[in-house]
């Protein structure tokens, strides 16, 4: 007995040693300090319970955290080895009355205390609806749209980034402008918005990444450096719920533009990371992102090859999320329930969506659809090799073994020919040898189909664009397969051959502009006949269900022109290109269509006259870059 008690003696006295060391170190410390709670707040009933809560703050090795309030209590506790972070497991009664509770943080040295609010769940009715064919999105970018409230153009905290005339710093564009613009958007046809990243940033000149050789800033939204707050040039998180209800009393959906890949230069995270892996290196040691994207879809990649593509720090300066990280993935899966369960949002579109894991995805969206079943999420997915894009799309379990759940993709794959061939003339044959390869994917109807984007030249500065060849574009994608996506500003032909000027003012948007193009008054004649052209399809897709819903059915193919029907139970019709400068006949049969030998078609677009098919086949005679939409459905 006295040899054990010899044994165990020193290491007793060893143990008291390091908690008495360890006791006046916090002592020492000061008490803790809690200055950023994340998530602020959440809702009763949620399928995610406990939520994860990371406390952001000084002081905090060692802590206890105990929740004040009935219907709440803590669980798991776990800080950084700097005191700096601490997690926290927050259980919340289903029943417990929504308000405001504190989480109180005790060490040896004192107490602090940290907000957190119990929310009522939002109802479902008319929120959370997802997207489908059904829907026309326009994607808008926040800052170059609207300004309707001047006020917040340049805070006091941040002053010296507004600058118009600096097509790389903040131009004024808010959220109360979009609700403004509202009215402007139905009459076009729009049924979904898509707004660029309303996250807050940094409050600064960005003088990491340098354009033309001057500091920029994130007027974007794409380098965040807060992910529960709205930026305050923007507007606020009362205005953003205010817009998406004001959306949907106006038959108006709501599509966040979420970003999990990467983070800002200057988020807090980058010089102190909440655990040791948060991040994929460092901001002094990292990888630098190689775009070798061929390899993700690879089963045999070089191993080097594939890691600097999913790991590196994209553009080598915005700090690269590492997904396999417990505590990262978990605070990434509850960001985005937050935002769509305190906005009552309808769908996201998920930038840089192949350099995360797949294996982060498939948890990432059936968090989503426990939480939310009806909500879709399309992927971005630059890159227009089909067989590289249909990769991603979920539904299927891949080579590595796992189904992303992705519901859709951005149709890169189509956008690049459909804009050479509209825009520069090149052959139209070639949008109908991409659509030959739609089998590749697991739901080809659900892809978000482009000919615009905020990250290339617009439509119409491609080489031989013109408003002709813009409504052609704008034909095809309200006509063909897929949710078509329009791009702010693309209705009236904007310019902007690079990323910048693609990213231009909407003339009218903003206090002192020459002229308001969201009036007729406003618009020249090549602006108003673009628009017409663009609400007028955008009213067929409506009134004709087989645009929207109908299998897709290729007629005739050739260099230049090209027949296509959309076919459904309800009937057919036919769309006919002529992509040539010149006059082109076209001749082709109509079985296919499910339409009778002697079908008489009536032309909603007016181009053609009388036009009826002879034992089975149509024979038309199109002018120089022209489109007719055929049918024999009775006009409303």
């Amino acid at each position: 007995m006295n040899i054990k008690l010899n044994k165990i003696f020193p290491r007793l006295c060893l143990l008291a040693v390091l908690y008495l060391s360890a006791v006046s170190l916090v002592a020492a410390q000061g008490a803790p300090e809690v200055s950023k709670v994340e998530p602020p707040s959440w809702w009763t009933g949620s399928t995610l319970n406990p939520v994860r809560v990371m406390l952001r703050g000084r002081n905090l090795s060692g802590a206890r955290v105990e929740a004040v309030g009935a219907g709440v209590r803590t669980g798991l506790m776990r800080a950084n080895a700097q005191g700096t972070y601490l997690f926290v497991d927050v259980v919340i009664d289903p029943q417990a009355a929504p308000g405001v509770r504190r989480l109180r943080v005790t060490t040896a040295a004192g107490a602090g205390e940290a907000r957190f609010e119990i929310l009522p769940p939002l109802g479902r009715a008319g929120r959370f609806q997802g997207f489908s064919p059904d829907d026309l999105i326009y994607m808008l970018m926040i800052d170059r749209f609207s300004d309707a409230d001047p006020a917040n153009n340049d805070p006091a905290q941040s002053r010296g980034i507004y600058d118009r005339n600096n097509k790389f710093y903040y131009h004024g564009g808010d959220l109360q402008g979009v609700i403004n613009r509202l009215p402007y958007l139905k009459d076009l046809g729009v049924t979904a918005i898509w707004l660029s990243p309303w996250y807050d940033n940094y409050d600064r000149p960005n003088e990491i990444e340098l354009k033309e050789g001057r500091p920029s800033t994130g007027f974007h939204g794409y380098n965040a450096q807060d992910f529960y707050a709205v930026e305050e040039r923007f507007g606020t998180h009362a205005k953003l719920r205010e817009l998406v209800d004001e959306a949907h009393r106006q038959g108006i959906k709501i599509i966040q533009d979420s970003v999990v890949n990467h983070t800002g230069p200057y988020h807090p995270w980058v010089a102190d990371q909440p655990t040791p892996t948060w991040f994929n290196g460092t901001r002094e040691r990292h990888l630098a992102n190689v775009f070798e994207t061929w390899a993700l879809h690879d089963p045999r990649p070089d191993p080097q090859i594939k890691r600097a593509t999913m790991e590196g720090w994209f553009l080598d300066f915005l700090p690269d999320f590492n997904q396999d990280d417990e505590e990262t993935k978990r605070y990434l899966i509850q960001n985005t329930l937050w935002w769509i369960g305190t906005t009552g949002l309808d769908a996201i579109r998920e930038d840089t969506w192949q350099y995360v894991p797949n294996s982060f995805w498939r948890d990432w969206t059936a968090a989503i659809k426990r939480e939310f079943p009806q909500v879709r999420v399309f992927g971005e997915v630059k890159d227009g090799d089909a067989v590289h894009v249909s990769f991603f799309q979920g539904g299927r379990v891949r080579f590595d073994g796992v189904d992303s759940g992705l519901d859709s993709l951005l149709d890169f794959p189509l956008f690049y020919p459909a804009r050479h061939a509209f825009a520069s003339g090149k052959p139209l044959k070639d949008v109908a040898r991409l659509l030959a390869k739609d089998a590749l994917y697991t739901n080809p109807d659900l892809l978000v189909t482009l000919v615009g984007s905020h990250d290339d030249g617009r439509f119409m500065s491609e080489p031989g664009a013109t408003v002709a060849g813009l409504k052609l574009a704008h034909t095809f994608l309200l006509t063909t397969r897929g949710v078509p996506q329009i791009y702010y500003g693309d209705e009236i032909a904007m310019t902007g051959a690079d990323e910048p000027t693609t990213r231009q003012d909407f003339p009218g948007g903003f206090p002192g502009d020459r002229r308001n193009a969201f009036t007729r008054a406003g618009r020249n004649d090549a602006e108003q006949d673009i628009f017409e052209h663009t609400r007028r399809v955008a009213r067929l897709r409506a009134e004709l269900e087989p645009l929207r819903r109908g299998a897709l059915v290729t007629l005739r193919a050739a260099e230049q022109q090209y027949a296509y029907a959309r076919v459904s139970e309800r009937g057919a019709v036919v769309v006919v290109f002529n992509n040539d400068a010149k006059p082109a006949a076209i001749e082709f049969n109509v079985a296919a269509a499910g339409l009778p030998d002697d079908a008489r078609l009536d032309d909603r677009l007016d181009t053609l006259k009388n036009v009826r098919a002879q034992g089975g086949v149509l024979k038309l005679m199109l002018p120089a870059r022209s489109v007719s939409i055929l049918t024999n459905i009775p006009a409303r």
